[in-house]
């Protein structure tokens, strides 16, 4: 007889199947929770896209943005380019779809047309497609 069970014994410390039951159905439980977060966690990650704006000119008719996104190879991906006033007025606006391909990350440069003086050019978003 091991210790634990002589103080078992002493103090009138028995386990019934329905505790055992019971921790083993939370441990089951807590398992899952952890296992959903987790999950939650990576398939977030899968798509995501990092877009990054480089270098810009500005002349009459509109502003030239380079930037470079990293996206997961194979997909396709849109980015959301905005051409902005000294007062960050929105004077241009472009949507750019770039085709899938195995690198992972890639560089562009892309004109954005005007209706008015520019001063800046950024890449506002990009997304999986």
């Amino acid at each position: 007889m091991t210790t634990s069970d002589t103080l078992d014994d002493r103090y009138g410390r028995v386990r019934t199947p329905r505790q055992t039951w019971t921790r083993a159905i939370i441990i089951a439980i807590a398992a899952v929770i952890i296992g959903g977060f987790a999950w939650i966690t990576v398939a977030a990650t899968l798509d995501d896209v990092q877009a990054e704006g480089t270098a810009y000119t500005i002349d009459d008719s509109g502003v030239t943005v380079s930037f470079q996104i990293s996206i997961p190879s194979g997909r396709s991906v849109a980015c959301a380019l905005e051409a902005q006033d000294e007062e960050h007025g929105v004077v241009g606006f472009r949507v750019v779809e770039i085709p899938a391909a195995d690198q992972h990350t890639r560089a562009f440069r892309e004109t954005i047309p005007t209706v008015a003086p520019a001063t800046t050019g950024l890449v506002n978003s990009c997304w999986v497609t």
